[in-house]
């Protein structure tokens, strides 16, 4: 009687292309690059015109996205939009999961 080799689960077995795709992608960084493209656009439709130049996104970590502003003021100016702003993003990438925004201060919009 002969027996088959034990396949361990995971292992050597057949892959669907959309896993194999998607690990790629995590490994290349290139999945990290969109969802940073994404909230960057998401973001200059939820933030109001005014606000736009001198603040913008950092990261979401657990759940809470980092926004870098020009100085002070501007971050005090967004608390008074900060609820609106975070229902607009919750709306525009609910897989992002934000629940909140928190501002640090950046000596420039580009200077993190």
């Amino acid at each position: 009687m002969e027996t088959q080799p034990s396949r361990s689960p995971g292992g050597g077995g057949p892959q669907s292309i959309g896993r194999i795709v998607s690990r790629l992608l995590a490994r290349t960084g290139y999945d990290r690059e969109q969802a940073a493209d994404g909230l960057a656009a998401a973001w200059l439709a939820a933030v109001p015109p005014e606000l736009s130049p001198r603040c913008r996104p950092g990261r979401v970590v657990r759940g809470v996205l980092e926004v870098f502003v020009s100085h002070s003021a501007v971050a005090q100016e967004f608390g008074f939009h900060k609820r609106d702003v975070l229902a607009r993003l919750k709306q525009a990438l609910p897989a992002a999961a934000i629940t909140d925004i928190r501002c640090r201060l950046a000596g420039s919009p580009d200077d993190p």
